[in-house]
């Protein structure tokens, strides 16, 4: 079936740190017996899954299905969690590391995400200088993202030095430093291109065309919002600001103006 599909030769196999052996390792003497080669140029085996410190499992009552993260329809869960937040949760951890599923982690998780997904929309409205070198700190970031995923793909060190880059977005963000165009094509790499094509992190809000709908609603909501405030109608701002909180949309006033985030 690999054959067919992948060539007697392919890249990567994956599986539970469980399959080494018998199962993997019989599949390297088939082939090596059948082929003269192994089939496999890369082994990646992932470590095992707990609940609150304890091992998932059928027979102990604590097995979670994806289905169930997404709909919080599990006792264990306290809420449901979106896929993007399962996935960032993941990512945090080394394949080859234990992953420990608990409510408290996947908070944090969703937090980090809402900060980071934040940190995409945001780029594009921060003020860069035309002239100007790179932000050392920021070069040192944008290397170490690549190096620690030469590493056996150690994701977690990766978001790191992400969250890092992000930090230095939001000082950017709040004037308290400049960045250069520069920099800017340093972040656009991090932020537009390794975030959502390496990780696969998305803002899933943006989805079945309302990438350019639902910013254009907002902003055209936020304008409003805006007006009213001028004019001392708080009544009518707050009933702006609450309706929306009701919606999961939250908005934000800062000096440079209102932001929004889901």
């Amino acid at each position: 079936m690999s054959e067919k599909y992948l060539g007697e030769v392919f890249d990567i196999h994956g599986g539970g740190m469980d399959l080494c052996f018998p199962h993997h390792e019989c599949e390297i003497a088939q082939n090596t017996v059948s082929r003269g080669q192994s089939g496999v140029k890369y082994w990646m085996h992932n470590n095992m899954i707990t609940i609150n410190g304890q091992k998932m499992g059928k027979s102990l009552g604590n097995f979670i299905t994806l289905n169930e993260f997404f709909t919080g329809s599990n006792p264990v869960l306290e809420q449901a969690y979106s896929p993007m937040t399962i996935r960032f949760f993941i990512l945090q951890a080394h394949y080859r590391s234990t992953v420990d599923f608990s409510n408290e982690a996947l908070k944090a998780s969703e937090k980090g995400l809402k900060r980071l997904l934040q940190a995409v929309r945001d780029l594009d409205n921060v003020q860069f200088s035309q002239t100007g070198e790179e932000n050392p700190e920021l070069r040192k970031d944008y290397d170490g993202v690549f190096d620690a995923m030469c590493d056996d793909m150690n994701t977690p060190v990766a978001l790191s030095f992400i969250f890092d880059a992000v930090r230095i977005l939001n000082q950017a963000k709040d004037h308290q430093i400049t960045l250069t165009a520069a920099d800017k094509a340093l972040l656009d790499e991090l932020l537009k291109k390794i975030v959502p094509e390496v990780f696969s992190l998305t803002d899933e809000s943006a989805s079945a065309g309302s990438e350019s709908v639902v910013p254009g609603l907002m902003d055209m909501i936020l304008e409003i919002r805006k007006e009213a405030k001028a004019k001392k109608d708080w009544t009518t701002s707050d009933l702006i600001r609450d309706r929306l909180k009701d919606l999961g949309v939250q908005v934000k006033d800062t000096k440079d103006g209102a932001e929004w985030s889901l």
